[in-house]
Parts: C-alpha cells; structure tokens; sequence
C-alpha cells in the first residue's frame, strides 16, 4: 500500500514543485496518510485546499481505504 501511496504523490510532485513547494510521504497508519508539505506549499494560504480538494481527492479515488490525508507541520 505505501508503495502505491508513494508513486501517486511521486505523479503530484511535479504540479507541487512548480509553484516553488513540495510533499514528503511520512508514514501511512490506520487508513490515514501522513505527508508533510514543504518548501512553498508550507506556508500557503491555499494549503488546506490543495491538500484536501486535490492530494486527498486523488489518493482516495486511487485507493478508497484511505480515510484521511494529514499535513504534519
């Protein structure tokens, strides 16, 4: 499963990267991805957005056991 985990955000990366931030898989546990947003993305205003409507939506359309995707700051 973290593998899996890990090549979706490896594809989401990219769009991240070129808006000056980025994303760290940290661990997944109970249904639940832990990530940590870096570089501009840490800071941004639209980070709850980003995170829920676009990094969330897609892992949970590619792997519906996901729960939830929690940025740790």
């Amino acid at each position: 499963m973290e593998n899996k985990i890990k090549e979706l955000i490896d594809e989401i990366r990219p769009f991240l990267m070129a808006d000056g931030g980025d994303i760290e898989f940290v661990k997944y546990e109970d249904n639940i991805v832990y990530v940590k947003m870096n570089g501009a993305c840490a800071n941004c205003h639209m980070l709850d957005l980003t995170l829920k409507d676009g990094i969330e939506s897609m892992l949970m359309e590619e792997i519906p056991e996901i729960q939830a995707v929690i940025n740790l700051r």
